[in-house]
């Protein structure tokens, strides 16, 4: 199976290396199991790091990601992967001109029968590529609303790690390159070779495991709790009442009230209010969207309560924030561009 996995002008260098990384390890899995090997005579996963023209490029740290091949000279894939990369102080893409032109050879791939997949903000590719029109996605709360301003036609899947749909993956966060590396993995080799990379590279990482494999025997009860609450308010239901958390982590309001309390110092009303404050400010930054629209979207039946709630947490109004925010992101990028000249 031949892999392309895109290289621009700020794409993450941590999840393009990872995923080389990770088919790597598959291969030398492959080759130390006499089972497997037997079926597999060449290596079963080859990856090629692939830019515009194929030239290197500057990740988002301002480092150096080598290229193997261009676009032109790629050739046939089975798969490409758009991984994560940097956005803009407003959450907006950066480099569109760039991100437009690895859009269509993502089309281009995807009419020819390729698989493609966006991890984290690559979506943007598939987005950009007319790939996720009418199609569900998998993403991250804190891109979702960047993402549903700008293809309208796209169907967010809340509360997925990852999504397929009719040939489009898409996954959520920074590190959830690692379930679609193996789930590329799954559909290329196998279920017992995905298994044997999962034992060979992340069994024994607690951290990870606690993301791939969320089984609460494996998990820290107390950060569980917290991750679930905050999993549940953001995306089933913002509007949730403590009494309604508790019933649905399984405990008593007593329980919960003594937990969250020990855990964020908050109590469990203070604690889904802060989480909603929260949703609305990734909203008023990354999207133009009405107060109104933003209060609803969080869980507020009425602007004023939602309105108090804000300016209690973050000392200013809704309005003011996004104000306040826009004119930092006006004062940033003026200063990158003294320092440019």
């Amino acid at each position: 199976m031949r892999i392309a996995i895109l290289a621009l002008e700020g794409s993450v260098l941590s999840a393009i290396s990872g995923l080389t990384d990770m088919f790597w390890i598959t291969n030398k899995a492959i080759e130390s199991s006499p089972l497997h090997a037997s079926t597999f005579h060449t290596r079963a996963f080859k990856t090629l790091v692939v830019s515009s023209d194929g030239a290197p490029v500057w990740d988002a740290e301002g480092r150096l990601i080598h290229i193997d091949s261009s676009f032109k000279m790629a050739g046939k894939v089975d798969v490409v992967i758009a991984p994560g990369m940097l956005l803009g102080h407003d959450l907006q893409p950066i480099n569109i001109e760039s991100i437009k032109l690895a859009a269509e050879w993502f089309r281009t791939l995807y009419n020819d029968g390729t698989l493609v997949a966006g991890a984290g903000t690559g979506s943007v590719v598939l987005g950009e590529a007319g790939l996720l029109d009418e199609r569900s996605y998998s993403t991250t709360w804190w891109v979702s609303h960047m993402l549903q301003e700008r293809y309208p036609q796209a169907h967010a899947v809340k509360g997925k790690k990852l999504e397929e749909d009719r040939g489009v993956i898409t996954t959520g966060g920074c590190f959830s390159w690692i379930s679609l590396a193996l789930h590329i993995i799954e559909k290329g080799a196998g279920s017992e070779v995905a298994r044997l990379t999962t034992e060979m590279s992340l069994r024994d990482n607690d951290l990870l495991r606690q993301v791939l494999f969320p089984h609460p025997s494996n998990i820290d009860q107390n950060m569980s709790l917290l991750i679930r609450a905050q999993e549940f308010i953001r995306f089933r239901k913002p509007s949730i009442t403590a009494s309604e958390l508790a019933e649905v982590l399984g405990m008593t309001e007593r329980t919960l009230q003594r937990r969250i309390k020990k855990l964020s110092q908050e109590t469990p009303k203070e604690f889904i209010t802060r989480v909603r404050v929260e949703m609305a400010c990734t909203m008023l930054v990354s999207t133009n969207v009405s107060i109104h629209k933003v209060a609803q979207d969080c869980g507020y039946t009425e602007d004023t309560a939602f309105r108090k709630a804000f300016n209690q947490l973050m000392d200013m109004s809704p309005a003011q924030y996004r104000e306040w925010m826009k004119t930092k992101s006006l004062q940033v990028k003026s200063s990158i561009n003294e320092d440019v000249e």
